[in-house]
């Protein structure tokens, strides 16, 4: 039995398997923008609209999904907080997870400096893709 599992280990510690045909590895990288701007009102559709067109467009031409989003989260009084948000989906063929990082941090930056944001989480994972 122990010599059966011995394969099965090995490929284990090799790393994620290969894609399955007519796939490709890639990386797909969610990002969430809160829309609660520090002392202003919530950002809004036409101020998201710009910074699609004129930030996340071209920094990603080939593609993006932006969905409606309500995040919330417990601060450390213990009330529940919530903010509406925008979610970026964007699948990156070919990419690792450095790689798509990189890309992101120009955008994230972007979004913190015009709307006064702390922060913008952004989710790295392995995908297999096919189009």
């Amino acid at each position: 039995m122990a010599a059966a599992l011995l394969p099965l280990l090995g490929a284990c510690a090799g790393g994620a398997p290969p894609c399955p045909p007519g796939t490709t590895a890639a990386t797909v990288a969610e990002a969430y923008f809160g829309r609660h701007a520090l002392g202003r009102a919530e950002v809004s559709e036409a101020e998201w609209r710009d910074f699609l067109a004129d930030t996340l467009t071209p920094a990603f031409p080939d593609g993006l999904t932006a969905l409606d989003g309500l995040g919330q989260w417990r601060d450390r009084e213990g009330r529940i907080l919530r903010e509406a948000s925008k979610v970026v989906v964007i699948v990156l063929p070919g990419a690792d997870a450095p790689a798509a990082r990189a890309r992101m941090r120009p955008v994230e930056e972007a979004w913190k400096r015009r709307f006064r944001q702390d922060s913008v989480l952004t989710v790295y994972r392995s995908a297999c893709v096919g189009f």
